[in-house]
């Protein structure tokens, strides 16, 4: 049953902000925004960045995924405090919503972004979709 997986942790992982990789990431952008290259401000996606880096890849096996089935269903972001280069985050996530509908599984997983203070700063919610195969669906 898909719906058992909500409430699955994912490992916690820390990262620390480096103005080089926002600068990376707002290249990669095409973004030239002038607080990126001085670090005043993260482009809105660099959330992705840190779930990336900190190398935490335990939620497809922890939610049994067959990666070659698997879509990214969307992605939010709601910045609650500033993130500035050499902040220290600390992300754990967890399985909000889980249901299965139209031969797709979904998971929802929602994340929380700390910095060293241990104030939050960031959360996330991206949805993951995993198509079923020919014979799941009959």
């Amino acid at each position: 049953m898909v719906e058992s997986k909500i409430g699955i942790k994912t490992k916690t992982t820390t990262f620390t902000i480096e103005l080089g990789k926002i600068k990376e990431f707002a290249r990669a952008l095409g973004d030239p925004h002038p607080g990126y290259e001085n670090g005043d401000c993260l482009p809105p996606t660099f959330a992705t960045v840190i779930d990336f880096w900190s190398g935490d890849t335990s939620l497809a096996s922890m939610l049994e995924l067959n990666m070659a089935r698997v879509l990214h269903g969307g992605q939010e972001y709601e910045y609650r405090g500033k993130i500035l280069p050499g902040d220290v985050i600390t992300t754990e996530g967890e399985v909000e919503n889980a249901y299965s509908k139209a031969g797709m599984n979904f998971f929802v997983v929602k994340k929380t972004y700390r910095n060293q203070k241990g104030e939050i700063v960031l959360l996330s919610r991206s949805t993951i979709i995993e198509r079923h195969g020919k014979e799941e669906q009959t």
